[in-house]
């Protein structure tokens, strides 16, 4: 039997059939760029590798990757696959400790620095006695550098292979806990999801994509990175916010994956220009329908765009038909950490507004008794990084995936996110968020009785607080409720000092009803009924983002 095909096989094959074909275009600043073809870029990958191989690490060891999206980012993971190694990518945007952490519970040999904001933070997490390889594009530092390795390192040769059993990466993503926990997915589960999505979408070298979501998180890794190995399509990269409208026009992308909360601001920047109730009144106009739609895709420097696709997190059914209104036929995927983001995906011209498609080939999907979606995908992952028992909680007896999503199906298999069974909610960012941690922060206040914290689907999370028995009467005063407000500002400010940046929360909301036993908001033990609190405030909180205050008082 033929050995399949994995991520570095793809590699191997472009730099072979298409050396001279331009892959990579990193922004340099000032508008400048680099480009790099394939037989560039593999022999950058290939004399890396050769450095790694003379640390005489031991096979298999975890080397660490911390930075931004750039071209060295994925130049990297294919010299640590080269070299026999497995890549622990980072996020850019994380704190000191949780850097340390990682490093520490991975046990990484090794870590590459790369295109860094907050450098001097990140720094602090590092450990004094890593070896350390910096990137073209990082900050400042002392370490050894990516350009004077290559320069004096011969390539690596021929073709060194990967087992498809081997763990190819380790993911840390949020835990239930607040610590990152490490998803290891191996080659094998990499290129049966590759394969999968290639006979959906049937992505060619002719296509074009932008890179800009984060490559340490499995979406961009799946979609971008491993999905332009297995095309051989032109990747470019955003430089910063600041020009990513500039780098979006220079890309011209034939394929464009974004998330919720940038399809929605796409969307405000149109109605800036043209407002909502115009713009819908010239698309009723035929001989201006098809000018309009253009216009505006152009303006958006999506009108090259065949393909467009959401995910990371639930997108409101009105905003896709927004798009598909435009002639853009906004495709919605469902996926996660564990699962290598293969899971379910619109298929085009089979969409149905509402629902995150139908199971990708070789999907398994099956709702519990409980309402809870369980998935058994090719992209499963191999486990919790040294967690064994919590990866045997993730999976039922018969091999599938909890998901913690509650969900249902319709006629034709397609599938619709109801709700959570798990606590851990995902923001519109894409980030899980593990409220019970962050809520005993607030609840060390000694006027706060019990908070819950929430708000899944929106860009930052926010608290429901219930203020302690004995103050709720005094509240009717003004000058006690103007004190009041004043502590939990403070509060709000010292609870986002101790989280990540995703974790911090927009506002807090003081609740006027007590939460009791008796009316449903708390459990026997006097735990609180998350759900309850979350469908009788949730429908509040639109107004409250809204309104933009620091500190909500609920009417």
């Amino acid at each position: 039997m033929a050995e399949p095909r994995l991520t570095i096989d793809d590699a191997y094959h472009w730099e072979k059939t298409n050396p001279d074909r331009v892959w990579l275009t990193q922004p340099i600043g000032d508008g400048k760029v680099e480009t790099y073809t394939w037989a560039q870029a593999m022999d950058q990958v290939r004399r890396m590798a050769a450095h790694l191989k003379s640390l005489n690490l031991e096979p298999g060891s975890h080397i660490g990757l911390i930075s931004k999206n750039c071209a060295h980012f994925i130049l990297t993971d294919l010299a640590i696959w080269m070299a026999g190694h497995v890549s622990v990518a980072l996020y850019p945007t994380l704190n000191a400790d949780t850097i340390a952490y990682i490093l520490d519970h991975s046990e990484s040999k090794l870590l590459f620095v790369g295109k860094l904001d907050g450098w001097s933070e990140i720094q602090k997490g590092i450990p004094n006695d890593m070896p350390c390889i910096s990137f073209p594009l990082a900050p400042p530092n002392d370490y050894e550098s990516w350009d004077d390795i290559v320069s004096r390192t011969e390539p690596l040769q021929g073709t060194p292979r990967r087992k498809p059993e081997e763990p190819a990466i380790v993911v840390y993503t949020s835990g239930s806990t607040g610590r990152p926990k490490g998803v290891m997915h191996s080659f094998g589960a990499i290129a049966a999801s590759v394969e999968g999505a290639e006979s959906i979408f049937h992505a060619t070298p002719e296509d074009r994509m932008l890179s800009y979501l984060p490559l340490a998180h499995v979406f961009e890794r799946f979609c971008v990175e491993c999905q332009g190995f297995r095309a051989g399509m032109q990747l470019f990269f955003a430089e910063s916010l600041d020009t990513f409208v500039a780098d979006l026009n220079r890309a011209q992308p034939t394929i464009f994956v974004s998330v919720p909360r940038l399809w929605l601001k796409f969307q405000l920047g149109v109605f800036q220009k043209l407002p909502p109730e115009k713009l819908e009144r010239l698309l009723r106009i035929p001989l201006l329908n098809r000018v309009i739609k253009k216009k505006v895709l152009t303006g958006l420097g999506l009108q090259n765009v065949r393909l467009a696709a959401s995910g990371s997190a639930p997108i409101p059914p009105d905003l896709i038909q927004w798009y598909r209104n435009l002639g853009l036929e906004l495709l919605e995927g469902y996926g996660m950490s564990e699962d290598f983001a293969y899971s379910h995906a619109t298929i085009p011209g089979k969409g149905r507004v509402g629902y995150v498609g139908s199971p990708m080939p070789g999907v398994d999907v099956k709702i519990s008794e409980e309402g809870e979606i369980l998935i058994k995908s090719p992209g499963n992952m191999m486990c919790y990084y040294k967690q064994p028992e919590m990866t045997a909680e993730c999976y039922t007896g018969d091999g599938y995936f909890r998901t913690g999503d509650r969900g249902e199906r319709d006629e034709e298999g397609r599938l619709r996110i109801t709700g959570r069974v798990k606590e851990l909610f995902k923001t519109s960012k894409g980030k899980y968020v593990a409220p019970a941690p962050i809520e005993n922060l607030l609840n060390n206040h000694s006027e706060v009785e019990a908070c819950c914290v929430t708000g899944s689907g929106n860009p930052q999370p926010y608290a429901l607080v219930l203020p302690a028995e004995e103050l709720r009467p005094k509240l009717g005063d003004p000058g006690e409720r103007e004190r009041f407000e004043q502590e939990l500002g403070s509060l709000l400010d010292s609870v986002n000092k101790e989280v990540e940046a995703f974790e911090r929360l927009q506002f807090l909301v003081v609740v006027k009803d007590p939460w009791l036993i008796e009316n449903g908001f708390l459990t026997p033990t006097m735990k609180i009924k998350r759900s309850t609190i979350e469908d009788t405030y949730g429908p509040k909180s639109e107004a409250w983002y809204t309104a933009k205050e620091r500190v909500v008082w609920e009417a």
